[in-house]
This record gives C-alpha cells, sequence and structure tokens, in this order.
C-alpha cells in the first residue's frame, strides 16, 4: 500500500485511542525494561506505554515512514524503528509486546501469532487488539461498492483485499501452547459520529484506503460517493442526530510460560 496519513488517522484519536488504554489496562506487569509496540502508527499507542511504563525503554515499530516521523515529533524520549510485522524479530526478546490495531493487515496469522509469542521474553507479556468489522456495513459496503461498478476490474478481487480476522477462539489455540495465562475477550463498541461523511472519514484512513488507492484518480471520487450512499443508509441518524457506528474489536493478553 501507500504510505499512511497520520493527519487523516488521528481525527478520530479519541476513539482510536479508546481500545489501547483499555487493552493495556489489562496487563498486569511491574517494571518491564523493554517494551515494543508493534504498528505504532503516529505515536498514540505509544505514549499509552511510556506513561504507563516510564523506567522502560519503550519502542514503535511501523512500516510507514510518515507515520513515524510523526510519532518521533510527539514522543522524543522513544525509539522509533522501520519494520516489516510480518518479519520483524527482537534483537532482545521484549518484556511487552504490544500491538493494537495492526495485525489485522498481516497475513498469515496461524503462523505469525506463535511467532510473536515466542519474541516474548519467559514471563513477559503478548497484548493484542484487533478490529472484528469486516462484516459490519461499514467494511461489507467497500466490498459490495468495489464489485459493483467501473472499477471492479481496477480493485479485484474485493473480498481478497482485506484479510479475514478469524475468530477469538482460533487466535486462543494459536497461542494457548506457548502461555502460562491467557485473557481474551470482545467488545463492541458504539461510536456517535455526526454524519455518514464522518464515518466516511473514519475508514478512509484505514479500511478504505487499499481499495481506493487501486482506483486511477478519475475514479476515486465516484467511488467514495458511491460508498457513502451505503453508509448513509446503513447508519441513519438516531433521535438525537447521531450516527452510531457498531465497531467490534477482539483483545488478547498473554503471559509468556517462564
Amino acid at each position: 500500500m501507500k504510505d499512511w496519513n497520520p493527519e487523516l488517522y488521528t481525527r478520530f484519536e479519541a476513539e482510536r485511542t479508546r481500545p489501547a488504554q483499555e487493552l493495556l489496562d489489562r496487563i498486569f506487569l511491574d517494571r518491564p525494561a523493554r517494551v515494543v509496540d508493534l504498528g505504532c502508527g503516529p505515536g498514540n499507542s505509544t505514549e499509552l506505554l511510556a506513561n504507563r511504563y516510564p523506567g522502560a525503554r519503550v519502542t514503535g515499530i511501523d512500516t510507514s515512514e510518515a507515520m513515524l516521523e510523526s510519532a518521533r515529533k510527539r514522543l522524543p524520549g522513544c525509539t522509533f524503528d522501520l519494520g516489516d510485522i510480518a518479519t520483524w524479530q527482537p534483537e532482545i526478546a521484549p518484556d511487552l509486546l504490544y500491538a493494537n490495531a495492526s495485525l489485522q493487515w498481516v497475513p498469515d496469522h496461524a503462523s505469525l501469532f506463535p511467532r510473536l509469542m515466542s519474541c516474548v521474553a519467559p514471563g513477559g507479556v503478548f497484548a493484542v487488539q484487533m478490529p472484528s468489522n469486516r462484516d459490519e456495513p461499514s467494511h461489507s459496503s467497500m466490498r459490495e461498492v468495489a464489485a459493483n461498478g467501473p472499477w471492479a476490474s481496477a480493485i479485484g478481487n474485493a473480498a481478497a483485499v482485506r484479510i479475514k480476522v478469524q475468530p477469538l477462539t482460533d487466535y486462543y489455540d494459536m497461542i494457548a501452547p506457548l502461555a502460562s495465562e491467557i485473557d481474551v475477550w470482545c467488545c463492541i463498541y458504539h461510536h456517535q459520529m455526526p454524519s455518514a461523511d464522518a464515518i466516511v472519514e473514519w475508514v478512509r484512513a484505514t479500511g478504505l484506503k487499499p481499495f481506493v488507492e487501486r482506483l486511477p484518480a478519475d475514479q476515486q471520487a465516484a467511488f467514495i460517493d458511491a460508498y457513502r450512499q451505503r453508509i448513509d443508509a446503513a447508519y441513519p441518524p438516531r433521535t438525537d442526530g447521531l450516527r452510531l457506528l457498531k465497531f467490534p474489536r477482539i483483545f488478547m493478553v498473554a503471559r509468556r510460560k517462564q
């Protein structure tokens, strides 16, 4: 994919950071020496980690130079490195390996999750939060619009554009052999959004991005408009005029065996 847009991503920073904080709230580590934020983005989740563990060496990893530049400006006391989660290996095993809304972009979860769990220091924690909204109208509409329009050939197989997040029980089974304890849970957020346009702006920074960037410039506006019309119908105004964006997420906090 083309590089990410930190400014667009942070327009809904409070909503994006809430699950990151709730994941962190369920991690029980006293004084980790090394903390790694996999897929750190513009540093909003890294900032939570740095504040929680001021004595730790906190490192953010991301594939986006733009996101890393934004994170470095935000947190000059942390280290931010360019790296691909799919092949990333630490030089020294971290005590906390934290991945907030990043692993859903990486393929082959059946091998990825056990490998990342094995990267954690014995007694350390592997913590993951991933959106599980592929079948919500916000995301199913992307595939439906992509498959039905003059842009269909440019986008290709719409169903394959995004990785399918598996059931939570599958991830439990992937890491259980390496874990001494595992905490797993699901949460469905209902974000209050002022308009259908606001929902479109939210997903343009993430889920809609790989669809739009496959299109020539003269088709992008029409594609987004067709998608906006579906969103407007799928998320009608409530009695106060706001739209409720349903957003399921899955969480895991696993401690590696000693």
